[in-house]
């Protein structure tokens, strides 16, 4: 038996500022440290010590990651960054408010292109050119993604470095962002494309998925 715990990282300043975010790189803000080691203390509660922790290449992922692992007395454990697990690319949509987006082009359009499984943001002209991608082949960095875009860089990631953890018997975290934790979910819970729009993860909550040695669910717990 394992657990797979999933947590959004805490607010970041582009969360308190209703900005667009995405690949771009933001900071926590004091509520958001303040909810990473309100993650901790509630991880404490459950029987749960993962061997391995995995996050995104963004800083408000990782910062968490480590605000989490520090109260919890985790330092030592290994912390895999991905960034696989990166939020979804808002294209040319990051780095506007939200609210004057739906002003910009209605509230429907808007809430397709957050809350939907296919529809594709706004694109940027050229892709982004940032050290921590200088590795990856230039067709991999993304103009702008869906839902179902970003699932296709994210479940790799998750069959190939959880899923084996997982059937070991060692349990395993995951923080990283909205998008890419509802991809997740989708994934993990069977969600079909119609209904992922309802799905929703706040910063700071831990999903406790518990499995079996065989990767059958026996529960989920939302800890709050």
């Amino acid at each position: 038996m394992a657990k797979l715990v999933l947590v959004r990282h805490g607010e970041s300043t582009a969360n308190a500022e209703n900005i667009y975010t995405g690949w771009t790189d933001v900071d926590l803000t004091d509520r958001g440290v303040a909810q990473a080691r309100q993650v901790g203390k509630l991880l404490a509660g459950i029987d749960f010590m993962p061997t391995t922790v995995h996050t995104s290449v963004l800083l408000r992922a990782i910062k968490t990651a480590n605000i989490i692992c520090e109260a919890r007395h985790w330092l030592y454990l290994p912390i895999y960054k991905s960034w696989r697990l990166n939020e979804r690319h808002y294209g040319a949509l990051r780095g506007h408010n939200k609210d004057d987006s739906r002003t910009k082009y209605g509230a429907k359009q808007v809430a397709l292109w957050r809350r939907s499984y296919t529809a594709v943001p706004p694109l940027l002209a050229t892709r982004d050119r940032d050290r921590r991608y200088a590795l990856l082949d230039p067709q991999d960095i993304p103009l702008g993604e869906s839902l179902q875009m970003a699932s296709r860089r994210a479940l790799p990631y998750y069959l190939d470095h959880v899923v084996p953890e997982l059937r070991q018997g060692r349990d395993q975290m995951i923080v990283a962002h909205g998008s890419t934790l509802r991809a997740l979910i989708k994934y993990l819970e069977a969600i079909p494309d119609d209904q992922i729009d309802g799905v929703e993860v706040g910063n700071g909550e831990p999903l406790v998925y518990d499995y079996d040695r065989q990767l059958n669910l026996r529960s989920k717990e939302i800890l709050n």
